[in-house]
C-alpha cells in the first residue's frame, strides 16, 4: 500500500534497514551524536485561533484556526562539522507543530493547508470527531489544496495529538514532521484537582530517528519492516536537558516513533543505580481513576501517558529519563538507554498547581461482558502485514466489524507474527483493557481508558469498548506506521440503530469520504469575512456536536431496556 511519490530533494536517499545486523549495542547507525544532554529541550509554540465565530441564535462557539504544512530545515548535527540542516516538512514549518490548547465546549475549525509537493491527511487522535473530519486515509489534501476540519473538544479532558495518516505514506510524512500536541482543558477540572499546570505542564513528544551521513534524515519510504533509529529526540531534539524547579512537574508522553517503543525510568546523579518512583494520572483517553505509582513506565507508537514527577527531593541534582535495553523487539544502540535530562535547580518560583490527588475522576467503564465479539489476527503473510488476514487495500473486504451505535463490543487483539509487537488504535472510541494472555496488566493500564494497546510478541489482549456516540466508518490499525503502510489497516462500520433510539439525528455524518467536505482547490491568503459567515455557519448548521449529551443519553437509555 505504497505509492511512489517523487521526493523532490526534500526527504534524501533511502535505505532499507536489514532484519539481521553484526552491529553491537554500542554501535551506531547515524553519524556519532557528541551533545548529549547538551541543548535544551524546545517546546512548541500554542496555536492561536484567527478568528471566532458566535451562533446569535444557540450561543456556539467556533475558533478558526489555519496550519499550513511545509518544507524547512532544522540543523541537528553541528554545521562546524559539516553536517547539512535537516529537512522537515511540518505544520507551520516547526517540529513538532504548535500545540493547540483548547477549552472544552469550544468548538474548532481548522484549515489545513498543503503547501508541500505531496499528498498529506490529518488525524486528530483521540477525538470522536465525525467520520469526514477524522482523517481517513484516502481523503487527501493533494498539494496546494486546502480542507476544513471540524473538531468537537467536547470529550473530557486528555492528551491528543495530530498527525498525518495519508494512505501509503503515512511513515514517511508523520517521521519528517507532520506530528503536533492537541491538549484539551477542562477549567473545572484543574481547579479542582490542583495538578501542575502552566509553565510547569509539558508536552513530551520522543521518537527514535536515524540520519544519513550527510546530517538528513534516513527515510521510512522503502522500509518494509520497521524503522526505529538509534537518535532518541524529545520535541525533535536529539538527548535533550531541562532545567526544572525542586517541585512537581506534569509532562506529558507522546511516542510518536514510526517503530519504537519505550521502556522508561528515571535515575538520579546521586544514585544511578536506584529508579525514581513517578505518578502516572493520565492516559490516551484523559485522567486515568486513581493516581498509579511506578518506577517504570512502557510507552508504544501513539500512545499517551501523563505523569507526574516532584523534583523536590533532588534539589541541585540531575535527573535522567532512561530507557531499558533489550526490552521486546527494540534493537539498541550506543545512546538508545538514555532520552532527556532534567536538571534541578534550588528555588522554587510558585508552589501554586502544586498538588498530586490520590483520586482523580470515576471512568466512564464500558458495560462488562464476557462474550468475545470479534477476533482478530495481526500478521504478517506474503510480505504484507494484515488483520485478519486482509489489508486496507482490499476494499471489497475491508470492514471487518459492524458494532451496532451505542453497543458495547469485546474485541481480542492477536499478535500471530512472531518476533514483532504491534501498537493497535481504534479510533473514535475509549476502550478497557480487560487482559493480556501475559498476565500483565500494568498497574497504570488497569486505572486507564485507552485508544490504543500494545500488543507484545505472541501476545493476546482483550479490550472492551462502546461504539458511540456517531455512527459512520472509522479505522482501526497497526501504529508502527511502516505495518500500517504495509497494510495492517482495516475499518469498522458503527451502524446506525434501525429503530427509534430517542434521537433525531440530522447531520448524516456516517461517510468518511463525504464529498461536501473533500479538499478544495487554494492555498490562500483567504478571506476572513467569508470564512466567518459562510464556511463556519455551514459546519456549524449540521448540528455535528452540539447534542453530545443528548445523543449519549438516548443511546444509554436504548441499550437499557433493549433484547436482542
Amino acid at each position: 500500500m505504497s505509492p511512489s511519490f517523487a521526493l523532490l530533494g526534500v526527504l534524501l536517499p533511502v535505505a532499507v534497514l536489514s532484519l539481521v545486523t553484526t552491529r553491537s549495542d554500542d554501535d551506531w547507525d547515524s553519524p556519532v551524536y557528541t551533545d548529549i544532554f547538551e541543548h535544551p529541550l524546545p517546546i512548541p509554540a500554542v496555536a492561536q485561533p484567527i478568528a471566532t465565530y458566535t451562533n446569535s441564535t444557540t450561543g456556539n462557539v467556533i475558533d478558526y484556526y489555519e496550519m499550513t504544512i511545509e518544507k524547512f530545515a532544522l540543523q541537528t548535527y553541528p554545521a562546524s562539522q559539516g553536517f547539512q540542516a535537516t529537512n522537515y516538512v511540518g505544520y507551520n514549518g516547526t517540529a513538532p507543530g504548535p500545540t493547540f490548547r483548547m477549552t472544552k465546549g469550544r468548538e474548532a475549525v481548522v484549515r489545513f493547508i498543503n503547501l508541500n509537493d505531496r499528498p498529506s491527511v490529518i488525524h486528530l487522535h483521540g477525538s470522536f470527531s465525525r467520520a469526514p473530519f477524522d482523517g481517513w486515509a484516502e481523503d487527501t489534501l493533494p498539494p496546494n489544496t486546502h480542507k476544513d476540519y471540524y473538531y468537537p473538544n467536547r470529550q473530557n479532558a486528555r492528551t491528543l495529538w495530530y498527525h498525518d495518516h495519508a494512505i501509503g505514506i503515512t511513515a514517511v510524512n508523520a517521521y519528517f514532521g507532520q506530528a503536533g500536541f492537541y491538549i484539551l482543558d477542562d477549567p473545572e477540572e484543574d481547579a479542582r484537582l490542583g495538578l501542575p499546570q502552566g509553565e510547569y505542564d509539558i508536552p513530551l513528544m520522543l521518537a527514535g530517528k536515524q540520519f544519513l551521513p550527510s546530517g538528513q534524515l534516513l527515510s521510512p519510504e522503502e522500509e518494509r519492516v520497521s524503522l526505529y533509529g538509534d537518535v532518541m529526540t524529545v520535541n525533535a531534539q536529539p538527548w535533550p536537558f531541562l532545567q526544572v524547579e525542586p517541585r512537581k512537574y506534569r509532562f506529558r508522553l507522546l511516542d510518536a516513533s514510526v517503530s519504537r517503543t519505550f521502556k522508561l525510568y528515571m535515575v538520579a546523579s546521586s544514585n544511578p543505580k536506584q529508579r525514581i518512583t513517578f505518578s502516572v494520572i493520565g492516559s490516551d483517553s484523559g485522567l486515568v481513576s486513581s493516581t498509579a505509582n511506578t518506577t517504570s513506565l512502557v510507552i508504544a507508537m501513539a500512545e499517551r501517558w501523563d505523569i507526574v514527577v516532584d523534583f523536590a527531593p533532588f534539589v541541585g541534582q540531575n535527573i535522567t529519563i532512561m530507557n531499558e535495553r533489550d526490552f521486546q523487539t527494540n534493537p539498541d544502540y550506543a545512546a538508545s538507554d538514555r532520552i532527556m535530562q532534567f536538571r534541578v535547580g534550588t528555588t522554587v518560583t510558585s508552589q501554586a498547581n502544586n498538588n498530586l490527588p490520590s483520586t482523580l475522576r470515576t471512568l466512564p467503564l464500558p458495560e462488562p461482558k464476557a462474550e468475545i465479539d470479534h477476533e482478530f489476527t495481526f500478521e504478517r503473510k506474503h510480505g504484507m502485514w494484515l488483520i485478519n488476514g486482509v489489508g486496507f487495500e482490499d476494499i471489497p473486504n475491508r470492514i471487518l466489524a459492524k458494532p451496532e451505535r451505542g453497543n458495547t463490543e469485546q474485541w481480542t487483539l492477536e499478535n500471530k507474527s512472531g518476533g514483532w509487537s504491534h501498537p493497535i488504535h481504534v479510533h473514535l472510541v475509549d476502550f478497557q483493557i480487560v487482559s493480556r494472555s501475559s498476565g500483565r496488566v500494568e498497574n497504570y493500564e488497569r486505572v486507564a481508558l485507552k485508544d490504543v494497546v500494545y500488543l507484545e510478541e505472541n501476545e493476546k489482549v482483550n479490550v472492551i469498548a462502546r461504539y458511540a456516540p456517531w455512527d459512520g466508518v472509522y479505522m482501526f490499525h497497526c501504529h508502527n506506521l511502516v505495518h500500517e503502510d504495509h497494510d495492517m489497516m482495516a475499518a469498522f462500520n458503527v451502524t446506525d440503530l434501525l429503530s427509534d433510539f430517542g434521537y433525531t439525528d440530522t447531520a448524516r455524518l456516517g461517510d468518511p469520504l463525504d464529498a461536501r467536505f473533500r479538499s478544495k482547490p487554494g492555498v490562500g491568503p483567504f478571506d476572513l469575512n467569508t470564512v466567518l459567515t459562510a464556511d463556519i455557519p455551514t459546519l456549524d448548521s449540521l448540528n455535528a456536536y452540539a447534542d453530545v449529551e443528548e445523543v449519549e443519553e438516548a443511546l444509554t437509555q436504548y441499550w437499557s431496556t433493549h433484547t436482542a
